[in-house]
């Protein structure tokens, strides 16, 4: 499995610090392909396909896709799974962080998570999975993408709360559900 960060419009060391808050969570270390924030490309499907495509080569012939998006970067990445899949390739989930206003669809498993509970509420009237996070209390938005590891929240399945965790844990949570998807799809192959 394959995961694609692609970020919003700010600067890169904010990403490498999301990236360092997941791993310094999580049992192993991941590895993640980090879309270059190069300013407005962020929001260009074209620019990213274009990345997954030099980095990945043909998608038809590639492990499936996981894409985490922050902000600005929901609006490329969207647009970008879908495309993938088109092309082939296997996109597991997009999960949506803080892509206020961003309409979600696919034909693959959807989630987002939100700096506040105002956030996702009005979010997931464009669209979401039945599996998303929301903080509690409330923070700033660009705190949620730089450490995912102290921001803690409600974990709400079908509009029921099921749990209170950090961000982390909820990605991480995510991440492993869709690698044992992996998993049990090539033991059937």
């Amino acid at each position: 499995m394959h995961i694609v960060i692609c970020p919003g419009i700010h600067p890169p060391h904010l990403t490498q610090e999301f990236v360092q808050g997941i791993n310094a969570t999580a049992s192993h270390t991941y590895n993640f392909l980090i879309f270059p924030n190069h300013d407005y490309e962020v929001l260009s499907p074209v620019h990213l396909l274009q990345f997954l495509q030099a980095q990945l080569g043909n998608p038809q012939r590639r492990s499936p896709v996981v894409f985490i998006a922050f902000s600005a970067g929901v609006v490329g990445a969207v647009s970008s799974a879908n495309t993938w899949q088109s092309l082939g390739g296997q996109v597991l989930a997009l999960i949506a962080i803080d892509g206020w206003g961003v309409p979600l669809f696919g034909n693959f498993p959807l989630h987002r998570l939100s700096h506040d509970y105002f956030t996702h509420w009005s979010s997931v009237m464009l669209g979401s999975g039945s599996h998303n996070f929301y903080a509690e209390p409330a923070v700033d938005h660009l705190t949620l993408w730089r450490s995912p590891q102290s921001v803690s929240g409600y974990y709400v399945k079908d509009s029921q709360t099921l749990a209170y965790l950090t961000a982390a844990e909820f990605l991480i949570m995510l991440l492993e559900q869709y690698g044992e998807v992996k998993a049990v799809e090539e033991k059937l192959l």
